[in-house]
């Protein structure tokens, strides 16, 4: 029987180490095509595929207590990973970078309501 993923199963990591567990996340990946046109056609004869692109929206972010004991600061983080344990496959976004970040709680806290990012890479392996 697989288990349901829980928040813990969804995480940033950096140079191999889980820094911070991810409550929500969403992701959509883009491509933009180009039409084949020949001459004399009316219609394309085909299309190329273009980059891909992979946004993805992370909600409610926390550290973890090894990153907060060495330092962490979301703001300074670039080239980690995006993990998403399901559960018959993990799913890895490479190459991140934040593109927007968004934070409310307390003094001291290392939570963050909502973080906008970019992957280079996707990669799908079995469990």
């Amino acid at each position: 029987m697989n288990a349901i993923p829980t928040s813990s199963d969804i995480y940033l990591e950096v140079n191999g180490t889980r820094v911070a567990v991810v409550q929500n996340y969403a992701a959509r990946t883009t491509r933009k095509s180009r039409p084949v046109e020949a001459f004399g056609e009316e219609e394309p004869v085909a299309s190329i595929g273009g980059q891909r692109t992979h946004a993805l929206t992370l909600s409610r972010l926390y550290a973890t207590e090894a990153a907060l004991a060495d330092g962490l600061n979301f703001h300074d983080l670039e080239d980690f990973s995006l993990v998403v344990c399901k559960p018959d496959r993990k799913i890895i976004y490479t190459g991140c970078h934040w593109d927007d970040i968004s934070e409310k709680g307390a003094v001291g806290d290392m939570i963050l309501e909502s973080v906008s990012l970019v992957a280079t890479r996707r990669l799908e392996t079995p469990n």
